[in-house]
C-alpha cells in the first residue's frame, strides 16, 4: 500500500481510544488476553525463514529475576546485554550467547525507575556504538516524561568475565508524548538515521512514536506519533536489524517481523502486514533482539533462571534477505 502521512495514519483510531483505561485494571487484563489471541489467530503469513527456538543456556545469577530487555553487541562478538526492570539501581549485565554472566556495568548519571528495553546503535560519534536504555515503563500512565539513557558501548571479551565496572556518564534524553503519558516496553534505534522509536503497550492498537536525531540532552523533546501497529499484541520488546532493513516486535506469546521499504523511514514498515515468527514457550516473554549479523534472533523471559533461546536462519548458508 502507498505511504501515508503520520497524521492520516493515526487519525482513524482516536475515537476508539476514548474511554480506554491506560492503567492496570481487570479490563486491561482482559484486553491483553484478547489482543494476544487476536494476533495468534490472525491470518498473517508465517515466516519460514527461522528455525524453532534452540535453548542456549539458563541465566544462573539470582540478580537477574526481572529481565526486561536484551540487545546484541555491535562492538563485541558473542556478547549480549540484559537488564532488570526496576528495584536494583542503574546497571546492565553482559552475558555470552550461552547465558553465562560476564559482568556488570553500573551506569553513571542514570536512574532506574522502570527500565523496559535496551538497544545498540549509532549516536553522536560516528566511530562509536552506543547503548540506549529505555526508562519507559509507566503502568499507571502518570509520569510527565520518559527517559532514554545513552552511553558509549564498552569493550567486552565474550570469553573473559570481569568485575563490576562503571561506565558513563550517560546522556539523558527526556521525551514527552504528544497525547499524554502511556506505558511502553519497546525501544527501537534506527541504525540508518539514529532516530529513536517507542511503541506503546496498553492500547488495543499500539502507537509508534519517534524522536528524530539529533535528540536534545538538555531539554525535553516532544515525541511525534508516526504510525499505529497493525495488530494488537501488547508489545513487550523489539529490535531493528543492524543493517536497518528489518524490524521485530514481540508480545508475551507472539512475535512478528516487518521489512522496511527501500529508502523509506523506518515507521513505513508498519504500513504492511507482518510475518509471524516463532517464539518459545516462556513463562513471561519479555525481550527480543536480532543477533549481531541480523540473521537470527534471541528471546528471553522474566523469572528466576530464565532460558535464553536462539532462533537461527532456516538456511544458515543462504543469502541474507
Amino acid at each position: 500500500m502507498g505511504a501515508r502521512s503520520p497524521q492520516k495514519l493515526v487519525a482513524h483510531t482516536e475515537d476508539r481510544e476514548k474511554g480506554l483505561m491506560r492503567g492496570p485494571s481487570v479490563f486491561a487484563g482482559i484486553l491483553l488476553s484478547l489482543a494476544s489471541l487476536s494476533f495468534s489467530c490472525a491470518s498473517y503469513a508465517k515466516s519460514a525463514e527461522f528455525l524453532s527456538g534452540r535453548p542456549m543456556g539458563k541465566i544462573q545469577s539470582d540478580s537477574l529475576r526481572e529481565i526486561s530487555g536484551i540487545a546484541a553487541s555491535r562492538r563485541n562478538p558473542g556478547v549480549l546485554y540484559v537488564h532488570n526492570d526496576s528495584g536494583e539501581g542503574a546497571r546492565i549485565y553482559a552475558i555470552d550467547e550461552k547465558a553465562q554472566l560476564l559482568g556488570v556495568y553500573n551506569i553513571e548519571g542514570a536512574n532506574q525507575r522502570d527500565w523496559e528495553d535496551i538497544a545498540v546503535g549509532p549516536g553522536p560519534d560516528p566511530n562509536q556504538q552506543y547503548l540506549y536504555i529505555g526508562d519507559i515503563g509507566d503502568n499507571g500512565a502518570r509520569y510527565p516524561e520518559v527517559i532514554v539513557y545513552r552511553v558509549p558501548e564498552p569493550k567486552v571479551d565474550a570469553g573473559r568475565p570481569f568485575p563490576p565496572m562503571t561506565i558513563g556518564p550517560a546522556d539523558a534524553i527526556r521525551l514527552v508524548y504528544p497525547d499524554g503519558p502511556r506505558d511502553a516496553e519497546t525501544l527501537l534505534v534506527d541504525p540508518l538515521t539514529r532516530d529513536l522509536y517507542i511503541i506503546s503497550k496498553r492500547e488495543l492498537l499500539p502507537k509508534v512514536y519517534r524522536a528524530a536525531y539529533p535528540q536534545s540532552t538538555t531539554q525535553r523533546t516532544k515525541l511525534e506519533q508516526v504510525a499505529i501497529m497493525p495488530f494488537g499484541s501488547f508489545p513487550t520488546g523489539g529490535d531493528v536489524s543492524p543493517d536497518g532493513r528489518r524490524v521485530i516486535v514481540r508480545g508475551m506469546f507472539n512475535a512478528a517481523l516487518w521489512d522496511r521499504p527501500a529508502g523509506a523511514p523506518l515507521w513505513h514498515a508498519f504500513s504492511a502486514k507482518p510475518a509471524a515468527i516463532p517464539v518459545a514457550d516462556e513463562p513471561q516473554g519479555e525481550a527480543i533482539c536480532f543477533d549481531s549479523k541480523g540473521r537470527g534472533y534471541f528471546t528471553i523471559s522474566e523469572g528466576k533462571h530464565p532460558c535464553l533461546y536462539y532462533f537461527g536462519p532456516a538456511e544458515p548458508n543462504g543469502p541474507k534477505q
